[in-house]
């Protein structure tokens, strides 16, 4: 067995990850306890890794070589790369030619390696000369970057990691931390261990899993986060509690701001955000007061029409109070995505250029020009990414490249994507899974490198840069991204009649090292910095210049900024409502954001059955006095309808939701939920409701509010169906089952897992609804995909009712009889005890033909083990609460007991958030408080 140290490709917080494998194969992987970033720590999906590099989920899922679509619509068919390449340099340049290389778009990923960002930012401004190269970072992070530009001068994270330890006082706003960056919050866990001093304040319109760990929350409304901060700052200047001193020796512009929040009086804050004035000045107290206050914070406050006002309004309050440049203190920006800082740095989106500098800046082009060695570079800003979309939507932009990420599930108002997508004249998705939404829209698609596969460096959160290694050697035909961008510039550029290379690199390291050049004397300088360096001394922070030895731990120590005058500026943030306001016709506020288990689109964690074992369904969470006056019953349909689209989703009631307010995860694509329109349009996932409306400065858009009504859908035939099926075919039925899930008004299908004696199996669940019972035939394939066109399958039909059922039962090597796959069609309220005789793999011998009565009621009693809680060691809730009712002592000592019995809890912590909520409501049986 071989290890190799790597980083884990989900959030930003950039944990470093030992992966184990032998020969061609990943087969384990475990947290490294040397990265300073996570100690040895993993989340559940970083502790899986393994399961979705598997050779069975790679040939499943992977794109293995070049494909090519003759006809849209049809399957594409293999070509060798040479052709696919010179196919691509081919269209682009004629594209170039025939209407210049603004018709052009690349849109890339927050997910490729610092080189690969790099090669594609010379392409399309070096190469091509077009600026319209962006990234799904601008619905991650712009807002961060216009934030920390527009106040500190640079887009650079002022704090670090170790900061947690220091703090008096964190301020989490906008951020479901203990989800979205579970190993940072496992360090937050463990500075209010070591300091139960330490006091936290929440500001969150969802009651989220973070505010376990609050010692104050505030419940705001949607979008008044400016409102929350200009109230906040008028109570520091009402009671003295700035810093005048600070502002007065190290910023600008603090008296227009002062004018501004002179009107954000306790009242007036209360009113808009929905929080008491109490409470209100708690915040401002904690805040201001303390002796070291560390802000958190995430895409409650980038993913806004006021993203950048809200992260300005944020840093505002630090250098009011001189909270910042010192340990336990400042504007600590939490990155969504693994290497968003990376494509930051190399200046990957439309307004940039490398190592920070600015499109707008006539000396910052030059600058670069002269760098890449080309006369110019464009000055004509690029499209942003909804931008982007918007103009190969409108015939503008006719040629996109798009690179390791899916915007027919990510962007906001799927309708116009769909459009872009199919107008355009040329489209190419590089992509490791051929399994992406995007990939149906590709005229040719290019098998890229993923995880354990690539060469390279990312920087996470706290501005630390960490080498990225190969486990493995790539699969079928599949090659790194820098290198297919590499490959396909020297195509173009012969194309272009362009006589010597702008691309000349043969490594990673050789694209790495230009990079590297391009950052001397600049914020971010790493020119003391190599690829030795890191493998020798490990992650390292920038800046790093020639000479040093260790980069910077935090920045701003000394009071000067990256600015013209060396002051920071206050930035007079004016509060805006959210783009679209809630309306009689569109009376919630719907709102998106992540699962514990889950990452984006799901195209990798979606292969783990076992990390849809916490949430298994894409469903609305609401409110349950709103479902109550709306007569809708727990897990019945409703419609989802906003200004661009409609779906359907079941309801859940929730504790975590406000009054007029939903809450649905990001996740759901058309790969998992779908559905079609009574005019047959197909209905794709939740983006199918998001506005594009977006911040002006940043252009990120308001993906965190979308206005819409939500209605009690009548679809009263329904069909459930789950199969066990073999690990080498269960990703292959849940493709085949795709297209019918477009044929149901209602449909869903996701994969899910089993574990019995330690042996994980996989299986499939398609639920569907509809109107009237559909034709025979496509039921019949829904149960050949899932095993129940076999001569041994149990059968019950009445079609005049539209009643149909379906069973197959298989000996087990003990003797027994287990359910192996069923179908319920018309009446599903057996779902419950069948689902369960599956799930749990109960013998089921004793029920035989009784599966295909009709009926809710199990005939002998069937007990479920319940909602799964800790994935990593498969707890259920039964259990805990059984084995909290026999734990007594304090809240504390119950935990210790629990996780002493069961073990959850004790691998990678995401669950214990709700573990310590379930200690609260579980009381404590009559035995256990016996001495």
């Amino acid at each position: 067995m071989r290890e190799t140290r790597s980083t884990c490709p989900y959030c930003g917080v950039g944990c470093g990850v030992i992966i184990e494998s032998s020969g061609d194969e990943i087969t384990g992987v475990r947290g490294d306890p040397d990265h300073p970033a996570n100690f040895g720590r993993l989340c559940t999906k970083g502790s899986t890794l393994h399961l979705t590099a598997s050779a069975t989920v790679t040939r499943q899922t992977r794109l293995l070589q070049p494909m090519q679509r003759l006809v849209r619509g049809e399957a594409p068919m293999a070509v060798a790369w040479d052709t696919a390449l010179d196919n691509a340099a081919g269209k682009f340049a004629q594209v170039i030619r025939d209407h210049g290389p603004d018709a052009v778009g690349f849109y890339v990923s927050g997910q490729l390696l610092t080189e690969d960002y790099y090669v594609f930012n010379k392409l399309a401004k070096g190469l091509v000369g077009t600026n319209n190269v962006d990234t799904n970072s601008r619905l991650c992070m712009s807002s961060a970057v216009a934030g920390y530009k527009q106040t500190l001068g640079a887009d650079a994270p002022p704090a670090c990691y170790d900061d947690l330890k220091h703090a008096d006082c964190l301020f989490i706003v906008g951020s479901n931390t203990a989800w979205a960056h579970p190993i940072l919050f496992r360090r937050i866990e463990d500075a209010k261990a070591a300091n139960p001093a330490l006091k936290i304040i929440v500001a969150d319109p969802r009651r989220t899993d973070t505010v376990e760990i609050a010692d104050l929350f505030l419940p705001i409304q949607p979008g008044t986060d400016v409102m929350l901060f200009n109230g906040m700052l008028h109570l520091m200047l009402w009671e003295g509690w700035i810093d005048a001193k600070y502002i007065a020796a190290h910023t600008n512009g603090f008296d227009a701001l002062k004018a501004t929040v002179r009107e954000c009086t306790p009242d007036k804050v209360a009113q808009v955000c929905g929080i008491s004035k109490d409470d209100l000045l708690a915040a401002a107290r904690l805040f201001a007061t303390s002796p070291a206050t560390l802000s958190l914070y995430c895409q409650g406050l980038n993913q806004s029409s006021s993203g950048t006002a809200k992260n300005a309004a944020l840093i505002n309050l630090h250098l009011a109070t001189a909270q910042i440049g010192r340990p336990g203190a400042g504007p600590f920006s939490l990155t969504g995505q693994p290497n968003a800082m990376g494509g930051r740095e190399v200046g990957g989106l439309a307004n940039l250029l490398s190592a920070h500098r600015d499109l707008a800046n006539p000396d910052h082009r030059a600058e670069v020009a002269a760098l890449w060695g080309v006369p110019s570079v464009p000055e004509k800003p690029g499209k942003t990414a909804v931008e982007m979309f918007q103009a190969a939507a409108d015939g503008e932009i006719r040629a996109l490249w798009i690179a390791c990420t899916n915007p027919a599930q990510s962007m906001p108002d799927q309708a116009t994507v769909r459009r872009a997508l199919e107008r355009a004249e040329f489209v190419v998705v590089q992509e490791a899974f051929a399994t992406t939404a995007t990939c149906a829209f590709a005229d040719l698609l290019l098998p890229a490198t993923t995880w354990g596969e690539k060469e390279g460096t990312v920087t996470n959160s706290e501005r630390r840069i960490s080498r990225v290694r190969p486990a493995v050697v790539a699969p079928g035909e599949a090659r790194n991204d820098w290198s297919i961008a590499v490959a396909f510039a020297h195509r173009l550029e012969r194309q272009l009649g362009r006589a010597s290379t702008l691309f000349p690199y043969e490594t990673a390291e050789s694209v790495w090292n230009e990079h590297r050049e391009s950052t001397r004397g600049r914020d971010l300088d790493i020119t003391g910095l190599n690829y030795a360096m890191l493998e020798t001394a490990g992650p390292q922070q920038w800046p790093l210049k020639e000479g040093e030895s260790t980069g910077r731990v935090r920045l701003y120590e000394d009071g000067v900024f990256p600015t013209p005058d060396g002051r920071a500026r206050f930035v007079d943030t004016v509060y805006k409502p959210v783009a679209e306001a809630r309306e009689a016709r569109y009376p919630f506020s719907l709102n998106t954001g992540r699962l514990r288990d889950q990452w984006h689109g799901m195209s990798r964690t979606g292969t783990a059955g076992r990390l849809f074992g916490h949430v298994s369904e894409p469903v609305v969470q609401m409110n349950a006095q709103d479902m109550a006056r709306r007569q809708i019953g727990e897990g019945e349909l409703v419609h989802l309808t906003s200004k661009r689209g409609s779906i359907m989703l079941p309801a859940r009631a929730s504790a975590e939701i406000g009054l007029s307010q939903a809450f649905v995860a990001m996740h759901w694509g058309e790969e998992y939920l779908s559905g079609c329109s009574s005019t047959g349009v197909r209905l794709a996932g939740i983006n199918a409701l998001t506005t594009p409306a977006y911040c002006p400065t940043s252009k990120q858009p308001e993906l965190k509010h979308t206005p819409v009504k939500i209605l009690k859908a009548e679809l009263p035939w329904s069909l459930l169906a789950m199969a066990w099926l073999p690990a080498d075919a269960a990703l292959t039925a849940h493709r085949a089952l795709q297209p019918l899930m477009a044929l149901f008004p209602f449909a869903t299908c996701v994969p899910f897992a089993g574990n019995t004696q330690g042996q994980e199996r996989s299986g499939i669940l398609f639920r569907a609804a509809a109107h009237d019972a559909p034709d025979e035939a496509l039921v019949e394939k829904i149960e050949a995909s899932l095993g129940l066109q076999t001569a041994d399958t149990l059968r019950y039909a009445d079609r005049r009712r539209g009643q149909r059922r379906s069973a197959r039962l298989v000996r087990r090597a003990d003797g027994s009889a287990g359910l192996e796959a069923f179908l319920l069609g018309g009446d599903t309220s057996a779902e419950a005890w069948i689902a369960t005789l599956l799930r749990e793999e109960l013998p089921a011998q004793s029920y035989g033909r009784l599966l295909l009565s009709p009926g809710s009621k199990a005939p002998v009693a069937v007990q479920s083990r319940g909602k799964l809680v800790c994935t990593c060691f498969n707890v259920a809730d039964v259990a805990i609460q059984t084995e909290l009712g026999r734990c007594g002592g304090t809240a504390d000592e119950r935990l210790a007991k629990l996780q002493g019995a069961l073990k959850c809890g004790t691998n990678c912590g995401s669950c214990i958030p709700e573990l310590k909520r379930m200690v609260r409501a579980t009381p404590v049986e009559a035995e256990a408080l016996t001495p």
